[in-house]
């Protein structure tokens, strides 16, 4: 396990990771909290910047650096700066990365190209990158996951987890599925309530969702129901915190039922309120509901 970030009366945090990741953002996030910041530093500078920051009093000393694909090939000299800044500084390093499949979409949805790939396909660019940033990777003292976090969610991650010292916050999301559409690729855990009486075969609920009233006191009203709620509530209370000492950033829980529509949502919404009452910062996502 990697030791956490320092939380000192003088920081200095070196950000960095892949493009598309949401660097910016956390960048945005460090300056709200009143750290100096600076984006795209080259790497030959941080030495210097280092020595101003040591000997900086004020506001200056908390201060976020950013640096990343933008630098190039000069990246590969960060490895062993590091190593060596480390012994006399309180640098805490933080990688920002996320699956390709939604670095493709962040792109795809803005049209900016890669820092690489003016010669390369985005795709390309990004395998790219990534094999140019793996040795930084191994030396970070905090790695932020941003598949599952929207731009709101990113921000208060960022702030909760470097404002308060003592909490390590993590972002549950709650998704409904339905098995006839495949089961969620970046589920954590999945759980399978197809064991449950369906709705879908009572005329009068079929065109209702699991979000109806009708639909939830008629799931809710089978003692199985209640029983799997206190169940995977209790295990959720268990497993949840040991996940957060892990620095887990994110955890996604997957409830499938035939088609996404009725007993899932039910369920998933359930689950959602239940945690959010314990105290976990938790959202729901239906994925198959409208299908």
């Amino acid at each position: 396990m990697k030791p956490q970030a320092r939380h000192d009366a003088r920081q200095l945090v070196i950000l960095t990771g892949l493009s598309g990741s949401g660097k910016s953002t956390v960048l945005h996030a460090f300056e709200d909290m009143g750290f100096y910041c600076v984006d795209n530093l080259p790497v030959e500078l941080i030495p210097i910047f280092a020595e101003l920051h040591a000997a900086g009093e004020g506001d200056f000393a908390r201060a976020a650096l950013l640096v990343d694909a933008r630098e190039g090939l000069q990246l590969q000299k960060l490895p062993p700066l590091l190593k060596h800044l480390k012994k006399n500084h309180p640098i805490t390093l933080v990688f920002i990365e996320a699956n390709e499949d939604a670095l493709l979409r962040r792109y795809s949805e803005t049209r900016r190209p890669h820092p690489l790939g003016k010669n390369f396909s985005v795709r390309e660019s990004l395998l790219h990158e990534r094999a140019l940033m793996a040795p930084i990777r191994k030396l970070a003292d905090v790695v932020i996951e941003t598949t599952q976090f929207n731009v709101h969610e990113l921000r208060h991650f960022v702030t909760e987890r470097f404002k308060n010292p003592d909490k390590r916050p993590m972002l549950v999301s709650v998704v409904s599925f339905g098995y006839r559409y495949g089961v969620p690729s970046d589920a954590d855990l999945v759980l399978d309530v197809r064991f449950l009486p369906n709705p879908h075969f009572v005329p009068r609920l079929r065109p209702f969702t699991g979000q109806d009233p009708k639909v939830r006191k008629y799931i809710r009203s089978f003692p199985q129901t209640g029983e799997f709620l206190r169940r995977i509530e209790g295990l959720l209370t268990y497993l949840i915190p040991h996940y957060i000492r892990e620095g887990k950033s994110y955890l996604t829980i997957a409830f499938g039922c035939t088609g996404g529509k009725h007993r899932s949502v039910m369920l998933a919404e359930s689950v959602k309120e239940s945690l959010v009452k314990r105290g976990f910062s938790a959202k729901v996502i239906h994925r198959d509901i409208e299908k």
